[in-house]
């Protein structure tokens, strides 16, 4: 039996390719006679840039930058020589991993960071330009990317501001005219894992602010920031971004970007796949093993698990989703993607203990059910 083995990252305990090296060990040491193919999927969130590169073939170029509150590293970014393509993964710079705990701030954190990395694609020639937006530690609408980039920031008297929300919730114009020109000539794609809208109760600020260390205080002036750039932005541009899908990715600054760079916004999970060849991988696969986190009625608004499953159904391939939770309500909207969803984990635990033991729990699901596989044949 061929298996096609094809998940995405358990978030805060494996990375997509330990998750499927995890379900491999698993089947090789049950009673199923397998081959697997391992094709770990991203969705744009936190480690999507990494399995892209690797996946065209790309190379890792180290470059300094700064982090989300300003202070130096190094960071890096993927550089695919044939097509010119840069890939930039804003965990890199602006990610919530380079802070400690109590180091998380929105309000005065940026993505000056990732600008940075931008620049630095350009300066190589960068003709395409791929940006994973998963797991920012921000909340400023993209502005750091855009001040790295040249723009520049005032307040209504003129005051030049710095492209932190704490200052920019005094926003009263901005001058796009520095921007650096070589951004418009190049294509820009975002890949968002989430499909909120800028502002709102589902908004960058209300959704996204608390899981970045935003108080409420904070979200309330997070959110009135964000409502005075997009006027701005539509003031400047002509773009509505209150509307748009995805605008809310990364704190907003996916909104920021199609506003001011022309950034087009779309479905992580369905570029990835497409621009991976994912649907080649399908042809000589018996079977496809897939799985996140948790599984439920919101894995289907574009999660990396339902749209493998979902081209895997196209050419009538038997789908299992794994995840350390499932849906326990029975879901016919669940069913037409997934012939079996498993939790991994077999009996009530805590969080903490659930994520310190997500390899060995993928192991022996996986075992489990190579060996009901080779049962049923």
């Amino acid at each position: 039996m061929n298996v096609l083995i094809a998940p995405n990252a358990f978030k805060n305990s494996l990375d997509a390719q330990g998750v499927a090296e995890a379900i491999a060990q698993g089947l090789q040491q049950s009673d199923l006679n397998c081959t697997c193919r391992l094709f770990p999927v991203g969705d744009g969130g936190d480690g999507t840039g990494s399995l892209i590169i690797k996946h065209l073939d790309g190379q890792i170029i180290s470059v300094p930058a700064h982090d989300a509150l300003g202070r130096e590293i190094t960071a890096t970014f993927g550089w695919v020589d044939n097509s010119r393509t840069a890939i930039i993964e804003m965990a890199d710079a602006s990610g919530m991993r380079l802070l400690k705990p109590g180091e998380l701030n929105p309000m005065l954190a940026n993505t000056a960071g990732t600008g940075e990395l931008i620049k630095q694609a350009l300066d190589k020639g960068a003709d395409k330009i791929i940006i994973g937006m998963g797991g920012s530690a921000t909340v400023d609408g993209g502005a750091g990317i855009l001040s790295a980039l040249g723009m520049l920031f005032y307040d209504t008297d003129g005051r030049e501001l710095t492209p932190v929300p704490a200052q920019l919730i005094d926003l009263a114009m901005v001058d796009i005219g520095p921007l650096d020109k070589r951004v418009f000539a190049c294509d820009i794609t975002i890949l968002c894992d989430v499909d909120n809208m800028l502002l709102g109760a589902d908004g960058a600020a209300a959704v996204f602010g608390p899981q970045k260390g935003a108080t409420a205080a904070d979200v309330v002036k997070l959110g009135a920031m964000l409502k005075k750039f997009a006027a701005i932005a539509l003031q400047e541009t002509g773009k509505d971004i209150t509307h748009i899908q995805y605008g809310g990715t990364a704190g907003g600054a996916a909104a920021g970007l199609h506003a001011f760079l022309n950034a087009k916004l779309v479905s992580g999970a369905t570029h990835f796949l497409e621009l991976t060849g994912f649907e080649a991988s399908l042809q000589n696969a018996d079977i496809v093993i897939t799985g996140e986190g948790s599984i439920d009625e919101q894995t289907l608004q574009g999660k990396a698990p339902a749209v493998v499953a979902a081209l895997a159904k196209r050419r009538g391939l038997k789908v299992i989703g794994l995840a350390g939770k499932v849906a326990i309500v029975y879901s016919e909207a669940l069913n037409q993607h997934f012939d079996m969803l498993r939790s991994i984990n077999i009996e009530p635990t805590d969080l903490a203990t659930a994520l310190k033991n997500t390899h060995t729990n993928l192991v022996r699901t996986a075992m489990e059910i190579g060996n009901l596989l080779a049962l049923s044949n």
